[in-house]
């Protein structure tokens, strides 16, 4: 995974609630193991008319939301089966954080444990975020290390993060890797 403490980035805008991980990767695309390779399928209900064309008034397909890399979106996303598909398809499509007044509790962990940073924020915090990413190209800068986020035109907000996750996400890691860091330990104890 990728480190993560102080990033700036395109905003786009999903003001949809309930926004279900069978929305987020529809199941028919749950056939591999890895983690990549699911971008393409992000969203394909909504992002792909039933011809296989793009539906041009979905959110992700306009022009202005191309390269987002932070999404903001509704209340209680991520909802639904708790597949790590979802967060691996957000991530392969290039978000590496985002931003809803709450989230699925599995979600949140599974967003945590693939490298995207899932930020909580007051309903009147994501109301002005979204407004402004529906309205403009719009660009957040989120702080990891102090656990803030801010725009160009004043706007700041806090949100908390547990320290655990907090470090792995600063330093690039996965559970596997803080495993590993013990490895002349475990080797010792091995023999």
């Amino acid at each position: 995974m990728a480190e993560l403490s102080n990033f700036r980035g395109k905003a786009a805008a999903m003001d949809r609630a309930n926004v279900d991980t069978d929305q987020i990767i529809p199941k028919q695309f749950l056939k591999r193991i890895e983690k990549t390779g699911f971008g393409q399928f992000l969203f394909y209900d909504w992002r792909y008319n039933a011809d296989g064309s793009l539906n041009k008034e979905f959110e992700l397909n306009r022009p202005e939301n191309a390269g987002a890399e932070i999404l903001i979106a509704n209340e209680n996303f991520g909802c639904g089966s708790s597949r790590e598909h979802a967060p691996w398809a957000l991530s392969d499509y290039g978000f590496k954080v985002v931003i809803a007044p709450s989230f699925a509790d599995i979600f949140y962990q599974n967003c945590l444990k693939n490298g995207i940073v899932p930020v909580s924020l007051a309903d009147e915090e994501v109301g002005y975020l979204l407004s402004k990413a529906k309205s403009e190209l719009y660009f957040l800068t989120v702080n990891l290390e102090e656990e803030k986020i801010h725009d160009q035109a004043g706007f700041e907000a806090s949100f908390t993060i547990h320290p655990y996750w907090k470090k792995l996400l600063l330093h690039g890691w996965d559970e596997i890797e803080i495993t590993l860091q013990y490895e002349d330990k475990i080797l010792a104890y091995e023999k």
